[in-house]
């Protein structure tokens, strides 16, 4: 047991020891592509990267950053053209912020550094949980496709911290479950709803879809990408709107098909312009989003730049111009990924802010707490044996650290079930100690007696503990799989109890009573 508690911690804290007086800095969540970040080299973490072993931004422009709001508060003092020097816990960075126009973004979100390899769901943590179901029957070759789609979609979009993985229920129907921190519903859930079929057509022949076949690149840098400078924003109706663009690169066979379109239609003049007689017209899930003229020298000419526009409206004109930039950025999201094998539906979407996850957080700690106090007061009540009592004690807080370590090994995710199922685990460790000690405190016996006392309990704890495992096992599926998480933590914190904990718990208070007597 003792050794698995050394694996365990080593899991929580690893050997770094400076996360054990307190892990300063700004850890980076993600990085968004082609923004000033990406371009200098900075790459979001991976799913598999643990949460200790995560980038860390420790200097700005020469300033400490000790927190997340330290970095947020120096990123918004920044001025167009100019040059950022970030130093990370991985090396040296330097930054352009480019010529732009209101806030500047170099494209970093970040978090408070963690003290722990503990990852903490979104009932903790804060975030969004969406849960998707297939329009119709899908291979599972489609299910998987669809899977991978959606994390390079929600990658591409600026979200890296991200679970996305197939789900079922107990009538065998397909889902799709996707749990995505620190962002609202409204961000996401047009993103995941949307198959995101987009189509440019020249008349009713189609010059390009989106995804990497025919587009090679997509803009996101301030250079060329960001709200129209040519229109800007202007009064639309009781309210405003703002354009935007950014530029987009073909692909040789996709250029050449607009040559060949382009080069049968005419030239007509418009408001002094000489312009193509057709436009360009693009659509999105078979929706015409916009239209575009087509200037008279690209008339059959194979040019692969491109560029998109459109717009976004608002009551006054910031949020015109932030619902627009929104609105870009999703465009450019779908154009990059392209669309989905199969459209989705939305069965279930469940929003919880952080502010709100960290009062969760701090409510099962101390219903923690109080579950351990209560069982030493009971159990000193019951024995008012320190030989008994203290071994008990620790053998409990020794079944949560094992708990702990395995989840922060194999990565997943704390939410509130599974710290509900670590409440359990406690109960039946109560349970099981109680009858262990129960058959070796019943007076003075033989040895021979006391092994066949202790192998009595052993069965009844064995009984018990396959009980447990079989009622467990059907939750692993149930409700789509949203109870997983309480399932393998019931699982595996009776089994690392019944498998290791309990039993040195009964050698060590057999040796002490045995010496007692």
């Amino acid at each position: 047991m003792m050794i698995f508690l050394v694996f365990a911690l080593v899991s929580i804290f690893s050997l770094n020891t400076e996360v054990w007086l307190g892990n300063e800095g700004a850890a980076i969540r993600s990085i968004n592509q082609n923004t000033s970040a990406s371009i200098a080299g900075m790459q979001s973490p991976t799913s598999k990267t643990t949460p200790l072993a995560k980038e860390k931004i420790i200097s700005f422009n020469g300033e400490p950053v000790n927190s997340a709001l330290d970095f947020y508060a120096l990123e918004s003092g920044l001025v167009s053209n100019s040059t950022v020097k970030i130093i990370t816990s991985k090396g040296d960075y330097f930054l352009t912020t480019g010529d732009t126009k209101g806030q500047i973004d170099l494209g970093i979100k970040v978090y408070d550094a963690p003290t722990t390899n503990l990852k903490k769901g979104l009932d903790l943590e804060g975030g969004t949980r969406v849960l998707l179901k297939p329009a119709e029957a899908v291979s599972q070759e489609d299910l998987e496709t669809t899977v991978e789609t959606l994390k390079q979609r929600l990658n591409v979009y600026g979200l890296s911290d991200v679970t996305v993985r197939t789900a079922s229920d107990l009538t065998g129907d397909d889902f799709i479950l996707v749990e995505i921190a620190g962002v609202t519903e409204e961000e996401v859930k047009e993103l995941l709803a949307k198959q995101g079929k987009f189509e440019a057509k020249i008349g009713n022949a189609t010059v390009f879809f989106g995804g990497k076949k025919d587009i090679t690149y997509v803009c996101r840098s301030a250079d060329c990408s960001g709200i129209d400078p040519r229109k800007g924003c202007f009064k639309s109706g009781n309210g405003y709107a703002c354009a935007f663009f950014f530029g987009i690169t073909l692909s040789e066979e996709a250029a050449n098909r607009q040559a060949e379109l382009t080069n049968k239609l005419s030239i007509v003049a418009d408001q002094g312009s000489n312009y193509l007689s057709e436009d360009i017209t693009l659509f999105l899930d078979d929706k015409e989003v916009d239209k575009l003229k087509i200037g008279a020298e690209l008339k059959g000419r194979a040019t692969t730049n491109i560029q998109i526009s459109g717009s976004g409206a608002g009551i006054n004109q910031e949020e015109a111009m932030n619902n627009a930039l929104q609105n870009m950025k999703r465009l450019q999201t779908i154009i990059i990924t392209g669309s989905l094998p199969v459209k989705l539906e939305v069965v279930k979407m469940d929003t919880i802010s952080p502010t709100l996850g960290k009062e969760f957080l701090n409510n099962i700690l101390l219903v923690g707490v109080l579950a351990i106090l209560t069982v030493s007061a009971v159990v000193t009540i019951r024995y008012r044996r320190p030989k008994v009592i203290i071994p008990l004690i620790l053998t409990i807080i020794s079944e949560i650290t094992l708990v702990l370590g395995f989840a922060a090994l194999v990565g997943w995710n704390l939410d509130l079930a599974s710290m509900a199922a670590i409440i359990i685990v406690i109960g039946t460790a109560v349970d099981h100690l109680v009858v262990i000690t129960d058959e070796t405190v019943k007076g003075e016996v033989s040895a021979t007696d006391w092994k066949v006392r202790l192998k009595n309990a052993l069965f009844i704890i064995f009984g018990a503990y396959f009980t447990a495992v079989a009622s467990m096992t059907p939750l692993l599926w149930a409700g789509a799989g949203l109870l997983k998480g309480f399932a393998l933590t019931t699982i595996a914190g009776v089994s690392f109890g019944v498998l290791i904990a309990r039993p040195a718990y009964a050698v060590v208070v057999e040796m002490l009573l045995h010496h007692e007597n």
